[in-house]
C-alpha cells in the first residue's frame, strides 16, 4: 500500500506551521509593525485617518521615476516610511499581501450602480478610524515574521523512498 513517508525534520515543519498559522490567524490584533510615520498625526483627529487611495512614494533612480517601495503614502497627510524589503516577499496569489491591502483599501464607486465602496466606513462604524492605518503596519509585521519563518526552515530531509 503506498504511502507518503515522514520529513526527517518533520518537528521543523510542523513548528513553523503553527506559528505561521498564530500570525496569520491574528493579523488583526499582532503588535503593529514599528513603521516611522511622516506628517500630521495627531492621534483624536478621525479625519487624517480616513484613506482615499494609498499608493507608493517615487524616487528617482537612473533619471526615471520608479515607486519606492520602503514608503506608502497613506493619504495626503500622512506617509509611513520604513517599509522592509521582506513585506514585498510574501506573496499572496501572485502579488505581496501589502499590495492587496493598497489596491482593496480605496474608495471606490460601481460603475453601473452608482454605490460608493468606502472602507472608512467601517472602519467609523466599529469606533476606530485608525484600523485601515494599523491594519497597514499589521500586515508588514505579518509579511516580515512570514519571510523570517519559512527562511528559517531546514531542507526538506525526505528519505528515499524504497521498493517492497
Amino acid at each position: 500500500m503506498p504511502r507518503i513517508p515522514f520529513a526527517g525534520n518533520f518537528w521543523a515543519f510542523s513548528k513553523a506551521g503553527r506559528e505561521l498559522a498564530s500570525w496569520h490567524l491574528s493579523y488583526e490584533t499582532v503588535e503593529p509593525y514599528p513603521l516611522s510615520q511622516v506628517g500630521e498625526l495627531p492621534l483624536g483627529e478621525a479625519a487624517l485617518y480616513r484613506v482615499q487611495k494609498m499608493a507608493w512614494a517615487r524616487k528617482r533612480v537612473d533619471g526615471k521615476l520608479t515607486e519606492d517601495k520602503t514608503t506608502l503614502i497613506y493619504n495626503s497627510r500622512i506617509s509611513l516610511t520604513g517599509i522592509p524589503p521582506e513585506a514585498q516577499e510574501y506573496v499572496v496569489n501572485g502579488k505581496p499581501a501589502i499590495e492587496w491591502v493598497i489596491e482593496r483599501y480605496q474608495v471606490t464607486t460601481d460603475k453601473d450602480s452608482g454605490i460608493v465602496n468606502d472602507p472608512n466606513d467601517w472602519a467609523a462604524e466599529h469606533g476606530d478610524p485608525t484600523y485601515i492605518f494599523n491594519l497597514v503596519k499589521r500586515v508588514v509585521r505579518v509579511s516580515v515574521e512570514t519571510v523570517r519563518i519559512v527562511k528559517a526552515l531546514p531542507a526538506l530531509d525526505l528519505p528515499a523512498c524504497k521498493e517492497r
